[in-house]
């Protein structure tokens, strides 16, 4: 495994997340079709309760969606993202107290959730909407930047490159934090998600997290996020409800090849698969 930290704290509005070590990202979809959870926590009481739930068992981030970006997904009206995000982040910063990120990639949304106390902006489309990079870039807030060709509804045409898939990833960031350093904002302010599920196949992604390391040259925070997604049950015939031993093998894959957050649904069994990981990874340092 190469040992680079980056950055090993982030500042997040109020809160400041330690990544030195692996930490859990938990997932809440306030959304109606999720591939996953879709309608489970679209109602505010359930949101917040799966919420304490969550950083119960460990989770150091909420991250709250409000449009799905399954494969096939539609896009949803700026005035239904922010029906649905807006008042949950408002009640988790304000009742749990929750460092919140935000999985948007429209400017108005981020700009709301910034004024209610989100900590993190989390895009699948790496701030290319117009308008996102400047408000991205006033926040002061870490932004994550994924990669991803097309859009949701798409996106999985789009999985011929023309050179091998993490040489592609690379590119791609590099070119997404060029043009953030050139918008103002900082690179330690950034954290790259090589964007497990999205216009890649099945191939791609069991190629990708093997060779994640190499992402570890920019030097910056990696993000993994497989939990429950289709190479799960590709790979092990698997439904959404039976893919939770296949994702904590590759939650534990991902964290030794260097990833430092991982967004997931089942937070309690990742946050041990993760710390089991981590103990055999420090093994050496602790002697």
């Amino acid at each position: 495994m190469k040992n680079r930290e980056g950055n090993a704290m982030l500042s997040c509005g109020r809160h400041r997340l330690d990544i030195s070590y692996p930490r859990v990202m938990g997932i809440l979809n306030v959304t109606p079709d999720s591939f996953s959870d879709g309608g489970n926590f679209n109602v505010l009481d359930a949101a917040l309760e799966h919420a304490q739930t969550m950083l119960a068992q460990g989770a150091a981030v909420i991250d709250v969606g409000g449009e799905s970006t399954r494969p096939g997904a539609a896009t949803v009206s700026e005035q239904q993202e922010l029906d649905r995000v807006v008042p949950v982040v408002e009640a988790l910063v304000r009742e749990l107290d929750a460092l919140v990120s935000v999985d948007t990639s429209n400017p108005a949304v981020m700009r709301e959730v910034i004024g209610r106390g989100a900590g993190m902006i989390n895009d699948v489309r790496s701030l290319r909407r117009p308008g996102a990079l400047e408000v991205a870039a006033a926040s002061g807030l870490p932004i994550c930047l994924m990669h991803m060709v097309g859009e949701p509804g798409d996106m999985q045409t789009a999985t011929d490159y023309a050179e091998p898939i993490e040489q592609a990833v690379a590119d791609f960031l590099k070119a997404r934090i060029a043009e953030c350093e050139r918008a103002g904002i900082r690179r330690e302010r950034l954290i790259l998600d090589p964007g497990f599920g999205f216009a890649k196949t099945v191939g791609q992604n069991l190629r990708l997290l093997n060779r994640l390391d190499t992402l570890g040259d920019f030097d910056l925070p990696l993000l993994a996020g497989m939990s429950r997604k289709s190479m799960i049950g590709k790979v092990l015939d698997r439904p959404v409800e039976e893919r939770l031993p296949g994702g904590l093998a590759l939650v534990s894959l991902a964290v030794e090849r260097g990833a430092r957050l991982l967004r997931v649904h089942d937070v309690g069994p990742s946050v041990d698969a993760i710390n089991m990981t981590w103990a055999v990874l420090q093994e050496d340092a602790d002697r």
